[in-house]
């Protein structure tokens, strides 16, 4: 009889230890899950309404958004959604709001008006402002003031620990990036960016990166493999400082924190990746195949940090929900987790129950291998 008791015991404690291991499991994976957005682009004559994208995302159980403008309808359709923003400043308007009493009028419409029903969990202003492209360079004076000027707005109304405000670089301005440990941006933009870096360490906010490999593969296939730019590829093929790099993703990424190193931004300014994905047409190497490899990878390899700063997650937002047909050139169009009808056009899985399931959806049968 006491044998059979302490077996009860034992085998109870065994199912309670086996019960917790599960919650927490499940937790992590949410926990991780959530550190996967995606950016919602309106760039397309042919999308849902607002209402609808929001219940898209939920019902996908994607947790974060980067709205690139303050688009009112979108901002309503996000009241107690749950879903984190982050809001784009748009570059048209960093002009205007290199004027603090604009900024705090920015900041008060398309902020404080919908704070805390719509969880805002960054401002970025301006997104890809280079001093030395042509497109953008006339902005480049006015990006440190309005991205001052939206902060101290955000921290008059004592928001600033939970509404970070940053900008979005691309990778552009980055002059060395291999090996990764020799990163350094450009000599031409270091009298930019380093003010900006220095503000975004005294308030302790991550800088924002659009960061794509697809650029670098298309733009080099020579030296850049395939396998190496969508996380498939089987052994390490960089080795640095004794780092193994198994894919591009990690050594561009690591060849930024390098460069936010030497321009005085220590070891402890995060980056958050603000935009990353993969066309599927249009281009080279846009295939449906690469693109949905590229994506579910991304999507597991970011809850594990990189060769330089491994086991921390690394928040990172896909570009794009849909396809965007008033985009150019033509594989831009094609960046889409999503068609404009709604329907996912690959298998995914955002931390919740189950994939998308597209072939049940659409009643295709699609090979998500890529085609090394």
């Amino acid at each position: 009889m006491a044998s059979f008791s302490s077996r009860s015991r034992t085998s109870s404690l065994t199912a309670a230890m086996l019960l917790l291991l599960g919650v927490l499991f499940m937790a992590n994976l949410d926990m991780t899950g959530a550190q996967v957005g995606i950016c919602y682009g309106m760039m397309g004559n042919n999308l849902p309404p607002a209402t609808e994208v929001i219940a898209l995302y939920k019902q996908h159980n994607i947790k974060r958004m980067r709205l690139y403008d303050p688009n009112q309808a979108a901002l309503n359709a996000l009241r107690d959604s749950g879903i984190e923003v982050m809001l784009g400043v748009p570059n048209s308007d960093l002009q205007r709001l290199s004027n603090p009493s604009d900024a705090n009028s920015w900041v008060k419409n398309n902020v404080l008006n919908f704070w805390p029903s719509v969880k805002f969990r960054y401002i970025a202003v301006g997104n890809e402002i280079s001093p030395v492209n042509g497109g953008t360079s006339w902005m480049a004076p006015f990006v440190l003031p309005a991205l001052v000027n939206v902060f101290n707005a955000v921290r008059a109304a004592g928001l600033q620990d939970q509404i970070k405000v940053s900008i979005a670089v691309d990778m552009t301005l980055i002059g060395t990036s291999y090996p990764p440990s020799a990163g350094a941006f450009r000599g031409d933009v270091i009298s930019y960016l380093a003010p900006i870096v220095g503000h975004l360490s005294y308030a302790k906010t991550p800088l924002f990166a659009n960061i794509y490999t697809y650029f670098s593969y298309s733009g080099n296939p020579r030296d850049i493999s395939l396998p190496y730019s969508l996380f498939t590829s089987p052994s390490v093929l960089v080795w640095d400082s004794g780092r193994g790099y198994q894919n591009l993703f990690d050594a561009m990424l690591d060849s930024l924190y390098s460069a936010l190193e030497r321009l005085g931004g220590g070891n402890t300014l995060d980056v958050v990746v603000s935009e990353s994905g993969w066309p599927s047409a249009g281009g080279f190497g846009t295939t449906s195949d690469n693109a949905g490899t590229y994506l579910s990878n991304l999507i597991r390899h970011v809850k594990g940090g990189t060769p330089k700063r491994p086991g921390k997650a690394i928040e990172t937002y896909i570009f794009a929900m849909f396809d965007e047909n008033q985009k150019q050139p033509e594989l831009e169009k094609h960046f889409g987790a999503f068609s404009p009808n709604k329907q996912p056009k690959y298998n995914l899985n955002f931390g919740g129950h189950r994939n998308w399931d597209i072939s049940t959806e659409q009643n295709v049968t699609v090979s998500l291998k890529s085609d090394m």
